[in-house]
């Protein structure tokens, strides 16, 4: 529970850094970013191993880069949940977004949160 806690902070983090500094990607405030990042996780839990099985046969063919589509595509599917509070510009700017999303989350993870996790188990 913990853990998950902490990756919604992060993607919250994420989310409104890409929001700053991406004009086609429009978040309301912290707020917006944080309940972006809750039915994002949602989706993640529960539409995305949908879409990666029946996907499978493209995804292997790309070596996994389809996995980017389907970020992509989540992101859609939570603006349009979330309404006026969050905005994509377009397919395009869903899909540069979650490669930026990706990038900055695996930054994220490996180097603050598990060097943080390292330490906390040594103590």
């Amino acid at each position: 529970m913990f853990n998950w806690f902490i990756s919604l902070l992060v993607n919250t983090v994420v989310l409104m850094v890409v929001a700053g500094y991406y004009p086609p990607f429009h978040l309301e405030g912290a707020g917006a970013a944080f309940l972006a990042s809750v039915i994002l996780s949602i989706f993640n839990l529960f539409i995305k191993p949908i879409l990666v099985l029946l996907t499978l046969p493209v995804t292997v063919l790309t070596f996994g880069l389809f996995l980017i589509v389907i970020n992509a595509i989540l992101l859609m599917l939570t603006a349009q949940v979330m309404g006026d509070q969050f905005d994509i510009d377009g397919f395009g700017a869903a899909f540069l977004a979650a490669i930026i999303i990706s990038i900055l989350n695996l930054l994220i993870q490996n180097f603050i949160i598990e060097p943080m996790q390292k330490k906390k188990r040594s103590n």
